[in-house]
């Protein structure tokens, strides 16, 4: 629900495991502290969705410092994970941090991780991520599971070209630009002396 409102059968597809009644009884118990509410489905759909409130919303900055914390650990997915819109266009909006860049960079990308399209806008200083594939983009990347590597800065650009991990149409320097833009930082434990 941090990037968008979602369908049940969109939070259950999104936490594959979860007994739907321990879904349904969390979902209840965060509508009754404030933090999510059931919105009326927009025309023409029949499932309600729940999106994040004023208050919910609040949870925003820590939710997106959990999962920086978390990507510059990221890897290939285990067994049973799956990738989701929400989840990639929530990695790529982690990954984009505070979102600024140069002024003059006016570049739009559409990414694909399986099934999943998402896009990316580098325009007038911010980076901008949302679902869906982008109109006319300057760049579209298909990836697999190691598009992690890249945005872990495990894997570089070039070596992510020429070993397959990504697939190109438009500027390869363009995903150059992606990747050094977008590059979460590892810091692994470092143990005090003590």
């Amino acid at each position: 629900m941090s990037v968008g409102p979602r369908r049940y059968s969109d939070l259950v597809a999104g936490l594959p495991g979860i007994p739907t009644n321990t879904l349904a009884s969390r979902l209840k118990e965060l509508e009754d502290e404030g933090i999510v509410l059931r919105v009326a489905p927009p025309a023409g759909e029949r499932s309600v969705v729940y999106a994040l409130t004023p208050r919910g919303e609040e949870l925003g900055p820590a939710l997106d410092a959990l999962s920086r914390w978390g990507a510059g650990g990221m890897r290939t997915p285990r067994d049973g994970e799956i990738v989701t819109t929400a989840s990639i266009t929530a990695a790529l909006r982690v990954a984009a941090g505070e979102g600024v860049v140069p002024e003059d960079w006016d570049t739009t990308y559409t990414v694909r991780v399986g099934d999943v399209e998402t896009h990316l806008l580098m325009r007038g200083g911010v980076i901008s991520v949302g679902a869906g594939p982008a109109t006319d983009p300057d760049l579209t990347i298909t990836a697999g599971p190691q598009i992690r590597d890249v945005l872990a800065g495990e894997l570089d650009a070039q070596t992510a070209i020429e070993t397959g991990a990504v697939q190109l149409d438009g500027d390869p320097a363009l995903f150059e630009r992606f990747a050094e833009t977008l590059r979460v930082p590892y810091s692994p434990n470092v143990s005090a002396a003590g």
